[in-house]
């Protein structure tokens, strides 16, 4: 990871870039995958994939929700509910966290969809 101030920089820019890329796509892009929530399921294939919708065109990053720059959590209304939605970075076999986290070939995705009640 990181060295300098520099390289920190430029390994949170990559990695928003690439969660960007990623929850963009629609579901995982070979580069992971999108789960959600029991509850989230609970009410319909309906909301389920206007969740999806809603987490593929999210531009409202802001200091408060995406502290770190990453691109890595947003929350939203769907169908009149607040929405979350969260990606974690894995290692390969999904045992832990990544290793090198700007590395699309060490690094697996998983992007959450949940009410704030699943937290």
């Amino acid at each position: 990871m990181a060295d300098t101030v520099d390289d920190r920089a430029r390994d949170i820019a990559r990695i928003a870039e690439q969660n960007d890329a990623f929850r963009c796509k629609r579901p995982g892009g070979g580069q992971g995958e999108w789960v959600y929530t029991q509850a989230v399921h609970a009410e319909g294939q309906g909301f389920v994939l206007a969740c999806v919708a809603a987490v593929a065109a999210y531009d409202d990053f802001n200091e408060d929700i995406d502290p770190y720059g990453t691109h890595e959590m947003g929350t939203m209304e769907v169908m009149d509910k607040k929405v979350w939605w969260k990606i974690d970075l894995y290692d390969r076999a999904y045992e832990g966290g990544s290793p090198n986290p700007t590395s699309l070939a060490d690094t697996r995705r998983v992007l959450t969809i949940l009410f704030p009640s699943d937290w």
